[in-house]
């Protein structure tokens, strides 16, 4: 016989399945919201965790980098001459930038990533650069200045154009010049720029350098610069 399923029972059902469904679906989100925040959580923790060790490496680096540096600030003392007991002085100025490149170079390579993990590379640089070693201290500078902050960066360029007027390359240098001219920043700014390419065309172009050097006391009249380039102009002789 067969059966018939009342309109009554038939409403119940539906119910049912949609009460069925819903609490799927409550279970569902329910689920899924708990999985969101614990993923949440872990990235909120994986930030602060990060920023932590970034804080505390940053503060060992530059407790190293104050370290290093007081061999590079070392002072030149004469031979037989005394030293304080806890003053770090050099006989030899070479043995001192060898020391301060060995000290400089560890902390650049175990903090690359902190502010002064950076600072100690380019000083690392100098000390290559104070013990003649050019080409050490040219490719160092070179990966500052493409890959260091803007202020550290322009500080490489200008150290890369006075290695490329010692090793003979004027226009190289001329071309760095005119860049900083061009984006000056804080701690090399333009006068800075313009004086050390009128220099450099002090040797090569009296009448260049005059140009800039006038510049500089036109646009900088109350600076340092202004006062060298006035000193520089006086021992100028202009070709004609």
């Amino acid at each position: 016989m067969s059966q018939h399923i009342s309109r009554k029972e038939l409403k119940k059902d539906e119910i049912r399945e949609t009460l069925a469904h819903g609490a799927k679906a409550v279970i569902s989100h329910s689920r899924l919201a708990g999985i969101l925040i614990t993923v949440g959580v872990a990235v909120a923790l994986a930030i602060v965790g990060w920023r932590f060790y970034s804080e505390r490496q940053t503060a060992k680096a530059a407790a190293a980098l104050d370290e290093a540096m007081k061999t590079y600030d070392a002072r030149i003392r004469a031979p037989g001459e005394p030293a304080e007991p806890t003053e770090v002085t050099y006989v030899d100025e070479k043995n001192k930038y060898a020391d301060a490149a060995r000290k400089l170079s560890q902390v650049a390579k175990e903090y690359p990533r902190t502010r002064p993990g950076q600072q100690a590379g380019y000083y690392a640089a100098l000390s290559q650069e104070h013990l003649g070693r050019l080409d050490e201290a040219q490719k160092a500078f070179q990966a500052i200045a493409d890959s260091g902050s803007e202020e550290l960066a322009a500080l490489a360029r200008f150290q890369l154009a006075q290695i490329n007027e010692k090793k003979g390359k004027g226009d190289e240098a001329v071309k760095l010049y005119r860049q900083l001219i061009d984006k000056p920043t804080i701690f090399l700014p333009k006068p800075m720029a313009m004086l050390a390419l009128a220099d450099h065309f002090s040797k090569t172009n009296p009448a260049e350098a005059t140009k800039l050097y006038n510049d500089i006391k036109r646009e900088f009249p109350d600076s340092a610069a202004s006062d060298q380039a006035d000193k520089r102009l006086a021992l100028l002789t202009p070709q004609s």
